[in-house]
């Protein structure tokens, strides 16, 4: 490992070279030998303190049970409210196919009934005109073939009412048509859709997952960025005492001391917007894994660990994501369902034939005349056949709706498979970047530090100017953040290119 690791890692900033030139600016530079000493000189700025900050390393160390990626993105995938919704969404299309599932079933509907009658006296009823009036024979029954005729009015009266009516009714009827044309092509499209509420429920889960090691990454590159700015402050203040000795001693301008104050300033400010980053970096992965403040979170990854390559070319990347991916698994499953729809609305252009029977108990039963006050019961069993024109009107203009509908989710699902493989496409492309900017950031550190140390140097001694010693400054604490940000890349699009295939969806609630 090369000298100037971060935190023990190697990933940031070195400090190769810096301590002997600390060493050095601690005692009064000498004046070039063909110069003669200047005489001392004062100046009025501000007297900046030039104490270097211990540099947090601790900040970036693994730790024993330390936070992981795998571990922040879990937790993330678990508590997170968007997949919560789509596990309540998905728990409503179970019911539906449970609905839907109901109807294979005989409609069975039962009825109990009571009614009071109001009372009245029934009027007279006339067989025509005349009496009923008996031959001579003796009172009491009539022998049978007795003769019977009319001798003037001929009325009388029974009780058609009963004041009291119960009524025990159950009915059962069979969709026949139903079975064949609606009722399973319904309760297909109910699975379909739970199908795809169930690969939604992975897509969000998937999303927060990668969302969850993001963060977790933002939350070390931001505590990483805390030790380049401290490194940072840390060579601005070296810079500046030894541009007040060069001052003291005539080897350097007042405006070299003012430029190193200003330079000293902007390192203090740029620490302070550095720690609020990772302040909020950290609030964004508690956020994400819903973590409470009172929770301890300590680095448990190496960033100078190696990656392992990525295998495989764009062409087979862009098959895997084509048929991994839970949105299109989900589209797919959004148009099958929309299809049974579209057969089961088709229904309603054909009759319905259907069977029916009753069974009625009823005190009086009403197929009993005349009415007499006892229970009697009765059955009757069917079939028919009905058909509504206004039921086929309304079919068509249903269908023309769920049939847009299924282009529309066949045009969204065929965007989305474009987007995927520009992501696909991207998400590799970046890979590749980061790995390949690893290696040149770690060039461009080393050289950045020997750059500073000779700089540093050639301005001891009188031979280079506080403007080179600040440019060499400036490139060190960028290749310092470079080198971060690569380690950093390296990992964040290794999670982005396994979101964009699919790789990281669990199917199942």
């Amino acid at each position: 490992m090369r000298n100037g690791t971060l935190g023990g890692i190697g990933i940031l900033i070195g400090t190769a070279g810096l301590v002997p030139a600390i060493a050095l600016a601690q005692q009064p530079a000498p004046p070039p030998a063909s110069a003669p000493a200047a005489p001392a000189q004062t100046l009025a700025v501000p007297s900046a303190d030039t104490t270097p900050m211990p540099v947090p390393h601790e900040l970036l160390q693994v730790k024993p049970g330390g936070l992981t990626a795998d571990q922040a993105g879990a937790r993330a995938a678990q508590t997170s409210w968007m997949a919560k919704a789509s596990m309540e969404a998905l728990h409503s299309a179970a019911a539906r196919v449970d609905g839907a599932w109901s109807a294979f079933l005989p409609r069975l509907s039962v009825l109990g009934k009571y009614t009071r009658l109001s009372d009245f006296t029934p009027p007279p009823v006339s067989l025509g005109s005349g009496s009923l009036v008996g031959t001579s024979a003796p009172a009491g029954l009539i022998p049978g073939g007795t003769p019977l005729y009319s001798s003037g009015p001929l009325n009388f009266s029974f009780p058609f009412f009963v004041l009291d009516n119960w009524l025990l009714q159950a009915n059962i009827t069979i969709p026949i048509s139903d079975y064949f044309l609606r009722t399973n092509q319904a309760y297909s499209a109910a699975t379909h859709s739970q199908e795809a509420a169930q690969w939604d429920v992975v897509t969000a889960r998937a999303g927060s997952e990668a969302n969850g090691r993001l963060a977790y990454y933002a939350w070390l590159d931001a505590r990483g960025a805390v030790i380049v700015a401290v490194e940072a402050l840390n060579d601005q203040k070296t810079h500046l005492r030894d541009a007040r000795n060069q001052f003291a001693a005539g080897n350097a301008s007042k405006a070299d001391v003012l430029r190193a104050e200003t330079a000293t300033a902007a390192a203090d400010l740029a620490l302070e917007h550095a720690k609020n980053l990772r302040d909020l970096s950290e609030k964004q992965l508690r956020t994400a894994m819903h973590a409470p403040d009172d929770e301890a979170l300590l680095p448990g990854e190496d960033l100078d660990a190696p990656l392992p390559p990525v295998q495989g070319n764009l062409s087979q990347m862009n098959s895997e994501a084509m048929t991994a991916r839970p949105e299109i698994r989900s589209a797919d499953a959004n148009a099958a369902a929309a299809e049974q729809q579209v057969r089961a609305l088709k229904a309603g252009n054909w009759p319905v034939l259907s069977a029916f029977g009753d069974g009625i108990l009823g005190n009086p039963n009403p197929r009993y005349i005349p009415p007499t006050n006892q229970w009697n019961t009765t059955w009757d069993v069917g079939a028919q056949v009905t058909w509504s024109p206004n039921d086929a009107i309304l079919a068509g203009s249903n269908v023309k709706d769920v049939e847009a509908r299924v282009a529309a989710i066949e045009a969204n699902k065929n965007a989305t498979r474009d987007n995927i493989s520009v992501e696909v496409t991207e998400a590799l492309e970046a890979v590749h970047e980061a790995d390949f900017a690893i290696d040149s950031s770690t060039r461009e550190l080393a050289s950045a530090e020997e750059a500073h140390r000779v700089a540093r140097e050639l301005f001891n001694n009188g031979r280079g100017t506080s403007t080179t010693l600040a440019d060499a400054e400036s490139e060190l604490t960028r290749a310092r953040l470079d080198l971060l940000n690569a380690h950093v890349s390296a990992r964040t699009a290794r999670i982005r290119l396994e979101h964009a295939l699919g790789r990281d969806a669990h199917q199942g609630p």
